[in-house]
């Protein structure tokens, strides 16, 4: 797994580096949040590790950023902070764990180990049912391999059901991820879904009533 790491303590990252490189995994340090954000947009990382008060760009704007970006990468804070507003910002913006220092390196991956078991991690193609799979990086629906064409905004809501296999997706998470947030009612999200049901070969969305959709990870 590739990790980039976001710690201003030099010290400290490196300990992290090493430690977390020893267990198999690689992990890019950098000391601000501005050049971790270019790392970001120049490199595809699987796990993102990052400490909040570090200089350039502090790390919840770094993942608020990526957020509003549309760039989704599993977030492990690991900061001396202890504010409940600062954390609960943090899981609001989607980080997966909250890491207080000082803590033990084992603890960390273990965190990390927990990310890997859940198989949150995105990986760029992801299958979808027997027969069809979505591909994150080049943003094609694929049916036995093959492209199967749809428009954008059909290709956005694939690509969303598919960041969330076996997890439900709100209207509320289409109408931020989809519309940008547009005052979009419910009834034009369930036309758009109806749509893309209509034109797949396979029954693969389930409709959550009054909640959302969601697409089963296959067996």
């Amino acid at each position: 797994m590739k990790i980039l790491l976001v710690e201003d303590d030099i010290m400290l990252g490196e300990a992290i580096s090493k430690y977390i490189q020893a267990t198999g995994h690689v992990v890019e340090l950098v000391k601000d949040g501005t050049q971790g954000l270019q790392m970001i947009h120049d490199t595809n990382y699987d796990l993102l590790l990052l400490d909040i008060n570090v200089p350039g760009m502090d790390g919840l704007t770094l993942l608020e950023t990526t957020h509003n970006e549309k760039i989704q990468i599993p977030t492990i804070f690991i900061s001396a902070l202890i504010d409940i507003e600062e954390i609960s910002r943090a899981f609001n913006l989607g980080c997966y764990d909250y890491l207080k220092k000082p803590f033990h390196l084992k603890e960390l991956s273990l965190r990390i180990d927990k990310i890997l078991q859940s198989r949150q991690v995105p990986q760029a193609h992801k299958r979808l049912s027997k027969s069809y799979s979505f591909d994150s990086e080049t943003m094609t629906l694929l049916f036995n391999n093959e492209p199967h064409i749809l428009p954008k905004r059909q290709l956005q809501i694939i690509e969303l059901l598919s960041q969330h296999r076996s997890r439900i997706v709100t209207y509320d998470m289409f109408r931020d991820y989809v519309w940008n947030d547009d005052m979009i009612d419910n009834a034009t999200i369930r036309a758009e879904l109806n749509r893309i049901k209509n034109v797949l070969k396979e029954d693969m969305i389930i409709n959550i009533r009054s909640i959302g959709y969601m697409v089963e990870r296959p067996k």
